[in-house]
């Protein structure tokens, strides 16, 4: 089984507008909602690619029983912790003007929820996958993510690893079996800028991730598509399909989806790549997330 766990998952409010300004009566020309929080969104694109999983995490209120229900509405399984005070969060997303997001903050998170939640992280099996993915809270440690990665019961069990910052590097000495910055988280790690173009800088920051524990590199780099650096020494990059980007908040856990999926399909590297970048980049096209007949056209075409 596939588990991934969203620390703080969400309902995305998708707000169309002409124009918006502030102080003044604003009104949406189209109005839509998600599913959101970065593990919520690789669990709806891994299950358009037709792949079981598990999502995990916390919720609370009546957005939390909504987010919980919907997706198991759509066929996915959950095992969230529901927490006893607060309400999940819902997000802003403004589009037809320039990218915006208003996030809110999430519920707090109280002891014996965590403990609630590690018990069911203690019940992956080693065959079993778990992703995790999204930033550090505001009341989350930032070596959260690598004490979840040490409650698992064994040591084989693959982790997908997508978050950046001290998170990312506490929790490498677990070796992770992929991690996924963006060239931006890139650069921040490393207080220099990183460009699609250089990818033997890339693959040099890579290594040096891969030093500290992390066992493959998927490097995200919006419209210049991605480069994966493996374990065993490969460095490849896809660029990204042509197309009319429409929203791009999810592209990068609908690649983290589609990297996994191509992965699981005969373990290629290079295949999963190419999956990955196109699914990304089938969701930027896209309002919400790209259906998994977009996602294999798309891959079709360019493989």
């Amino acid at each position: 089984m596939i588990y991934t766990l969203t620390y703080n998952p969400s309902i995305d409010y998708l707000v169309t507008v002409d124009s918006l300004e502030l102080g003044s009566l604003n009104r949406m020309r189209k109005a839509t909602y998600l599913y959101g929080g970065k593990g919520v969104n690789v669990s709806q694109v891994l299950k358009e690619l037709g792949i079981d999983n598990t999502a995990l995490g916390f919720v609370a209120g009546f957005t939390g029983r909504e987010i919980e229900e919907g997706l198991q509405r759509i066929g996915i399984k959950t095992g969230f912790v529901h927490l006893p005070e607060g309400h999940s969060r819902i997000n802003i997303k403004f589009h037809g003007i320039k990218e915006t997001e208003v996030n809110a903050p999430g519920p707090f998170v109280d002891a014996v929820s965590m403990r609630a939640l590690r018990d069911r992280i203690a019940q992956i099996g080693k065959d079993d996958i778990l992703i995790l993915a999204g930033a550090a809270t505001a009341n989350m440690e930032n070596d959260t993510f690598a004490s979840f990665i040490a409650e698992l019961p064994y040591r084989d069990t693959k982790v997908i690893l997508d978050t950046t910052g001290e998170a990312l590097i506490n929790a490498l000495s677990y070796h992770p079996f992929l991690i996924k910055p963006n060239i931006e988280e890139l650069s921040e790690l490393f207080h220099e800028e990183f460009s699609p173009n250089d990818l033997n800088g890339i693959k040099s920051a890579a290594r040096s991730l891969q030093d500290k524990g992390a066992r493959n590199v998927l490097i995200s780099m919006g419209e210049d598509g991605a480069a994966l650096i493996t374990e065993d020494g490969e460095i490849y990059s896809r660029p990204a399909p042509a197309g009319m980007v429409v929203n791009t908040v999810g592209s990068g856990d609908s690649m983290v989806a589609g990297f996994l999926a191509g992965y699981l399909e005969n373990g290629n590297m290079e295949d999963a790549l190419c999956l990955g970048v196109c699914a990304g980049s089938a969701s930027a096209f896209n309002e919400g997330f790209a259906r998994g007949d977009e996602i294999m056209q798309l891959y079709r075409l360019v493989r």
